[in-house]
């Protein structure tokens, strides 16, 4: 069951959090980082010498009897989708958050920043299937709402599998327009791989990987039961084996590595969060990277 006061109270926190860190620069980057969908008409002008003559509006030229052409400008506006994954894996948090918290500010920041470029916001649900939509708007209570509706799927227990290859392809049969699409999940999935280069050839898709430090290092803890949160699997571990805990920590190291070598195969671009740590870093510096290789 859902309760609202203590969902409403999440919702207002992460608003308040966000809102301190989007600031004009945030927004600068963002507008650096992303190409519009193409070129809008902005006037009729007097053709000059040079002007591509493919752009003379014959029609114009006509009536007024002197060569006119269109002008056009990049089209700024930019359709923003948000693929949320609200399995069970992502309700863990060793720490004062959960992945959960982690997707909704980091779904919040990009949102609250995206919007300032009079861009349209929307978000999609997934777990081992498609959980709930949202069409894109413009305007912060579209911002909110999405916010809210992934906080509600993690306090409303959605859980569940994840199935990544499926909400994939269901965005890629429903979105035909080009949109910028950040893909939050933990990845605990298989087989989704050969679906991103696909998707990544029609959308500018920016995969968000979010996990927990107790992940990828474990503590000297002694004999403890570890359950996965998607399977109810649970098994036994012995963890004052400092052998047993490098070889998870490498496991960890190794299969993390990898996430990132199946993004860049694929064409599409990636950033690392972590639950201790604030979401604002690695989207600066990820802003920062596009914004130059734009300018290259």
């Amino acid at each position: 069951m859902i309760d609202t006061v203590e969902l409403m109270r999440k919702v207002r926190s992460i608003r308040i959090l966000t809102n301190r860190l989007v600031d004009e620069r945030l927004a600068g980057d963002w507008r650096s980082s992303f190409h519009g969908q193409g070129l809008e008409f902005e006037e009729i002008r007097e053709y000059h010498p040079g002007d591509d003559v493919r752009t003379i509006d014959w029609n114009v030229t006509a009536r007024t009897g002197s060569p006119q052409t269109k002008r056009f400008s990049e089209e700024r506006r930019l359709t923003v989708l948000f693929l949320v994954d609200v399995s069970g894996s992502q309700s863990f948090g060793s720490g004062a958050r959960a992945k959960s918290d982690l997707a909704a500010e980091l779904a919040c920041l990009l949102a609250l920043t995206s919007i300032r470029n009079q861009d349209e916001v929307g978000l999609v649900l997934f777990s081992d299937r498609i959980v709930k939509t949202v069409p894109p708007r413009k305007g912060r209570t579209a911002v909110m709402r999405i916010v809210r509706e992934v906080l509600a799927a993690a306090d409303g227990a959605v859980g569940g599998g994840t199935d990544i290859a499926g909400a994939l392809d269901w965005l890629a049969a429903v979105q035909r327009r080009k949109a910028v699409v950040f893909l939050v999940s933990d990845f605990q999935d298989e087989g989704w791989e050969g679906r991103l280069a696909a998707l990544a050839r029609r959308h500018d898709l920016i995969c968000c990987p979010v996990s927990d430090p107790a992940e990828s290092r474990l503590p000297a803890a002694g004999l403890v039961e570890l359950e996965d949160p998607e399977t109810g699997e649970a098994v036994w571990a012995d963890l004052s084996s400092r052998a047993v805990r490098e070889a998870f920590d490498a496991d960890a190291a190794a299969r993390a590595e990898a996430l990132r070598s199946t993004f860049r195969r694929s064409g599409a671009d990636f950033m690392d969060f972590r639950t201790d740590e604030d979401p604002i870093g690695p989207v600066r510096a990820f802003f920062r990277r596009r914004a130059a290789a734009h300018r290259r």
